[in-house]
């Protein structure tokens, strides 16, 4: 017994070992001005390649980057030549609560001293945890098309002489993020939709009641509580997650977004306390999957339900601050930010921690910031939905 036993852990360790590529070590350099930390691979003599596409994952609520750290090494043990991998820094524990707008600055900033530092990057994706997909939807939209040519060290190309200055720098800035490619645009749990009602926190219990006293005293959440449950609309203004489903002519939000090769959303279908399914799937309640039909992915036993939607083909198209400055109580907010985020391609995966001990934080555990849920990697990686090309 105890020889099959050896032989069984040899086999492991052998299966282990071909999955992961050989490499030296990881090289964590941290951002002296505080904006967290690059994660990459060197290899035994110390030299480091380089990284032509750059990730930045971005923490939620009260979190930081040290969340991502695990699924940022897991990532680079697949990639460990093409990738640096940035774990944001700049918004985390307290300074969450200063709001979307605030933090997608931040972000932007961050994004760009990170670009900096490593001017060999040509793409970018995003992986967003819950609070995070926001912060990086509004980041991407103030990166979107940016001439940071004065910022940069170096250019990404040059121009004819036969065109104009203007005409080149719309060439090499259209569709691009900070001058990069934008490859894959990742949230997890993330509330697209907002919190406000509908049952989207189901801490509530869909107790009408409750939302609405809970909504009226976002403001404890600080400036992004009201974001996050619409309350924030004021002077006629619609309320910032309305205003983030509209290009305007000072940021384009769903530019930017578009902008990217794929787009993907992971959702709880239960036990997430704080972000409900259709929020973090962008789907109406009725769109939802039947849950007695799901059933578990053959080889990742979280993955309970993939689809690859395709884009609606044009949303009806009313100004949103008309509809606001109209006093309409019947405006539903949430129908609005359906119709635009879906004149644009997801990828759905739904999730189930049904029978696992970590199912009570659903919430935490599907940005798979430990090793148990080291599977939810592997299918991106090998759906190729973290590094498609």
């Amino acid at each position: 017994m105890e020889v099959k036993h050896e032989s069984k852990k040899r086999k492991n360790r052998k299966k282990r070992s071909s999955f992961f590529p050989k490499f030296g070590c990881f090289r964590i350099e941290h951002d002296p001005s505080g904006g967290g930390f690059d994660i990459e691979v060197v290899d035994a003599s110390g030299h480091r390649p380089d990284p032509i596409h750059l990730v930045i994952m971005v923490n939620g609520l009260i979190g930081s980057a040290e969340n991502w750290k695990f699924a940022a090494k897991q990532f680079l043990k697949r990639y460990p030549e093409d990738a640096v991998v940035h774990c944001s820094e700049r918004n985390s524990s307290m300074l969450t609560f200063d709001g979307v707008d605030v933090m997608g600055d931040r972000l932007a900033d961050e994004v760009i001293s990170v670009i900096k530092r490593h001017p060999s990057v040509k793409k970018i994706s995003f992986v967003g945890h819950s609070l995070g997909g926001l912060v990086a939807r509004y980041a991407i939209a103030k990166l979107y098309g940016r001439d940071i040519s004065m910022e940069h060290s170096q250019t990404n190309g040059h121009c004819e002489r036969q065109i104009s200055d203007q005409e080149c720098h719309d060439r090499k800035y259209e569709g691009k993020i900070a001058g990069l490619e934008p490859i894959n645009f990742i949230t997890s749990a993330t509330p697209h939709l907002g919190s406000r009602g509908h049952k989207q926190v189901p801490v509530f219990c869909g107790f009408y009641s409750l939302e609405k006293a809970i909504s009226r005293v976002a403001g404890v959440f600080g400036k992004t509580g009201k974001h996050l449950f619409l309350t924030d609309g004021v002077d006629g203004k619609p309320p910032l997650l309305l205003q983030m489903v509209r290009d305007t002519e000072d940021i384009k939000f769903m530019s930017a977004l578009r902008s990217f090769k794929r787009r993907v959303a992971y959702a709880n279908v239960r036990y997430d306390q704080l972000v409900g399914w259709s929020t973090s799937s962008i789907r109406r309640r009725k769109e939802l999957p039947k849950r007695r039909h799901l059933a578990r992915h053959e080889k990742y036993r979280h993955i309970v339900n993939i689809e690859t939607a395709k884009s609606n083909s044009v949303a009806e198209d009313v100004p949103v601050e008309s509809k606001v400055s109209s006093g309409s109580s019947k405006l539903d907010f949430e129908e609005e930010m359906i119709r635009s985020l879906t004149t644009m391609s997801w990828d759905r995966i739904d999730v189930s921690f049904s029978g696992s001990r970590q199912k009570l934080l659903a919430h935490s555990t599907i940005q798979a910031s430990f090793c148990f849920l080291k599977q939810m990697l592997q299918i991106m990686w090998e759906q190729r939905i973290l590094y498609a090309t």
